[in-house]
């Protein structure tokens, strides 16, 4: 009996192809500001984080091992109110290669200040599509559909919307539920700065500029950049006119914070080293208005190439 199933492994394997996971994750946990006597503790949650991110299909699509998706999560534990649950502060990196380069842009970077989540060595995170089981996998699933929504955004226009939907399924099961002792205003509209408003705004037909930009900027922008860099730049351009537009429509956005503080350094570098003095100048003047905050940065622009 045994013989036969190995003979039909193949074959079963063939009418049941297996997803290939589509992240690449690495998760760093500290505890510096807390007190835990066990620090093999901080490792295996570390650790049970990374398998959780890298061990599980999230999407019926196939990743080939260099298609993966690159990010970090950055896990700061600041609290345990009570044993077996902890508050931490998370950043949330993820990057895209560049087309003909060894260069990775990031994609999202993303600081959440409230995470809050029971977790036990002996009882790994475990997650149901259709029901709340605990919210550090609610947190890890949310967070995996976003990072592959808006990778994908970049390489076809507002092709992340199926994944935002699942993550919208996710915030909607963790907010309402009342099984655990893991309150977390982050699924909630507590304020503009949170996970949920970070999702609205990625769904908000009136910041879809945004989303349609990323392709513009990526695959029609940095991945020609190396052989085209003319029409790179142009492309560029035209995407971060659609953001103005869509930052005057809604200024102080949270979309908009998020991609300027991972956008602004490279698009200061990607443009100062043009010759096109006018198109230099009508960026700074586009960019400082549309976010003063980073507004000496745009000034390198006009520096010399």
């Amino acid at each position: 009996m045994r013989k036969l199933s190995l003979l039909l492994l193949p074959l079963l394997l063939l009418i049941h192809p297996a997803r290939a996971q589509e992240l690449l994750a690495e998760v760093n946990v500290t505890a510096q500001n807390v007190t835990i006597s066990d620090q093999q503790l901080v490792k295996q949650m570390q650790s049970d984080m990374q398998t959780f991110l890298n061990g599980r299909a999230f999407t019926n699509r196939v990743y080939r091992p260099e298609e993966k998706i690159n990010c970090k999560f950055f896990v700061g534990i600041t609290a345990i109110p009570q044993n077996g649950t902890y508050q931490a502060t998370v950043r949330i990196l993820s990057t895209r290669p560049v087309y003909g380069t060894g260069y990775e842009s990031n994609v999202l970077s993303f600081a959440d200040k409230g995470w809050t989540f029971n977790y036990a060595p002996q009882t790994p995170p475990q997650y149901s599509e259709n029901t709340f089981v605990g919210n550090l996998s609610s947190l890890l699933t949310f967070y995996a559909y976003i990072i592959i929504g808006m990778d994908q955004d970049s390489f076809a226009p507002l092709s992340g919307s199926p994944y935002y939907d699942r993550a919208r399924t996710v915030l909607t099961n963790a907010a309402s539920q009342n099984i655990t002792n893991e309150s977390d205003g982050g699924w909630k509209d507590d304020n503009n700065g949170n996970r949920y408003w970070l999702l609205n705004n990625l769904q908000d037909p009136q910041l879809e500029a945004f989303r349609s930009g990323m392709y513009a900027y990526y695959r029609k922008g940095m991945d020609v950049f190396i052989t085209q860099p003319d029409e790179a730049r142009t492309s560029m351009f035209t995407a971060l006119q659609g953001v103005q537009k869509a930052v005057q429509r809604r200024p102080g956005t949270l979309l908009a914070r998020a991609f300027f503080t991972t956008k602004a350094g490279e698009i200061s570098n990607v443009f100062r080293t043009s010759t096109d003095q006018q198109l230099k100048a009508d960026l700074v003047t586009l960019l400082t208005d549309t976010d003063p905050t980073n507004s000496s940065k745009y000034q390198a622009i006009m520096q010399q190439p």
